[in-house]
């Protein structure tokens, strides 16, 4: 036999056993079950919707700056506008994204420094400022959300339909639950709200 054809199959041959005694990629741990078998089942899935939240955030803001070289907080103002033609407040935007409102300015500041936003006192209250997009604005967000509505679904590709389905429904009387719960602990007077103590024992205020 031909020497270099024996070394050719002894290399074919190691190669196919490696691949044959490969060892599967391991799987990612799941992190919320450091906190022990006895903690308890919210705690967990809190950790995990926050994980994945994580995870999802942080390849959106990945492909946001390498595709239109923007980030995710001037996305989500553009949102915000983009559902509102006739603009909206800054301290209503403000309280939409849930940031400050020198956040907002800030990033209205160099939206509108792009041409991207525009803003308007209002005739009543100088002081009150409106935001609203610019047709320049309006045109890269339909192609940036057009974009990120394929990511999101590409990202969430491992769920099949139903189990998406079925996951939103609850999800979303959590969030009516909490929106109705922070409300309540909004107005309740300082000097009526439990202690930490309190919370965790049951104790009345």
């Amino acid at each position: 036999m031909n020497p270099s054809v024996s070394t050719k199959k002894t290399k074919d041959a190691a190669k196919t056993s490696l691949r044959v005694g490969a060892k599967p990629a391991k799987r990612m741990p799941d992190m919320e079950m450091c906190t022990g078998p006895g903690s308890h089942t919210a705690l967990r899935l809190w950790l995990r919707l926050l994980t994945t939240t994580q995870l999802v955030q942080t390849e959106l803001r990945r492909r946001l700056r390498a595709e239109f070289g923007t980030t995710l907080p001037r996305f989500d103002l553009m949102a915000q506008l983009a559902r509102h033609p006739d603009g909206l407040r800054m301290t209503e935007l403000s309280r939409r994204l849930m940031v400050t409102g020198g956040n907002v300015t800030g990033i209205a500041d160099q939206l509108e420094k792009e041409g991207l936003v525009g803003r308007d006192a209002s005739p009543d209250d100088r002081r009150s400022i409106t935001v609203r997009l610019t047709p320049a604005g309006r045109a890269l967000f339909e192609r940036m959300a057009a974009a990120h509505e394929r990511w999101v679904v590409e990202l969430l590709g491992g769920l099949a339909s139903d189990d998406k389905a079925r996951l939103h429904e609850p999800l979303g009387r959590l969030k009516q639950h909490l929106h109705e719960r922070l409300e309540d602990e909004s107005h309740r007077p300082a000097a009526d709200a439990p202690s930490i103590r309190q919370r965790h024992t049951g104790e009345r205020p």
